[in-house]
């Protein structure tokens, strides 16, 4: 597992307005329980279906911002595959930030969890060939970075965090400049270094124009595996050094064929758009 976690400062930003969201003027029911020196607890987060974990730092994190002097014992490394009612961290430090921070950061854990299971699913499909599974934008608002942390932790490499950090020329923007030629000739001559352009192709006239214009990646988008097929052998024969990506109605029934045309990477939002929650819970200790 190559995922990196994102660095304190953005994500404890994010982690303290999700904090804000939930308690709001005050967890009601926690500070009713308790005085001003609520005593010491324990407890465990338990997996209640079999999956990949992911995000235990996050919600380790989602406790240290309520109080320094909570501890979170991960007992399973991220992107471990754990079976249901298996123990995976351990909680320990004063009740009232345990049962305060406890939605928030089961939330977290659950999705992220949730897509690192059905992203690895996909990368399973293909593990025995040279091509790399990537992730999209088809993100939940607020929460791309960690989304995309959670394909990480599944086996998934990122594709552009957002539409700074490369230059992807999709259909409409074809259909705005009037081509791709027009459209990479314009591109070309305004964009920093070393920003590379990628363009997105639905025929194989396409595939030839953007041939033409020297383009970094070509995206075969939604073509039929034999059209596929063909495409990347007229890549490969003009100019091997392109990359090429594959994209469109990608499942688990077709991400296998589709890597064996000879693509670089293949495109997909279903690890994340598609994904199902993996079931959490936290019990404290008596």
């Amino acid at each position: 597992m190559n995922a990196v976690l994102p660095p304190l400062l953005l994500l404890d930003r994010l982690l303290q307005d999700w904090l804000l969201e939930d308690i709001g003027r005050g967890d009601r029911t926690t500070q009713s329980l308790f005085s001003s020196q609520p005593p010491l607890g324990q407890s465990q987060w338990i997996v209640k279906e079999a999956g990949i974990i992911a995000g235990l730092p996050i919600a380790a994190r989602v406790f240290q911002l309520l109080n320094p002097e909570m501890k979170f014992t991960a007992l399973v490394a991220e992107g471990q595959w754990c079976e249901r009612g298996q123990v995976v961290a351990e909680l320990a430090g004063p009740l009232d930030c345990l049962l305060t921070g406890e939605r928030v950061a089961l939330n977290l854990a659950m999705r992220l969890s949730g897509i690192a299971t059905l992203t690895n699913k996909y990368v399973m499909q293909i593990a025995d060939l040279p091509t790399q599974l990537v992730d999209t934008r088809k993100t939940t608002p607020g929460l791309r970075i960690l989304e995309k942390y959670a394909t990480q932790v599944g086996g998934a490499t990122n594709h552009r965090m957002g539409l700074d950090d490369g230059v992807m020329i999709k259909d409409n923007h074809i259909a705005a400049a009037g081509g791709i030629a027009a459209a990479i000739a314009q591109i070309r001559t305004r964009i920093p270094y070393p920003l590379t352009i990628e363009v997105e192709t639905e025929t194989l006239e396409q595939v030839q124009a953007a041939l033409q214009q020297n383009a970094d990646i070509i995206m075969l988008d939604n073509m039929s595996v034999d059209v596929m097929r063909h495409a990347v052998e007229m890549i490969r024969s003009t100019n091997n050094r392109i990359k090429i990506e594959a994209s469109g109605n990608i499942t688990l029934g077709t991400i296998r064929v589709v890597a064996e045309t000879g693509v670089d990477y293949i495109s997909s939002s279903a690890p994340i758009t598609r994904s199902t929650w993996l079931d959490l819970s936290m019990k404290i200790g008596q």
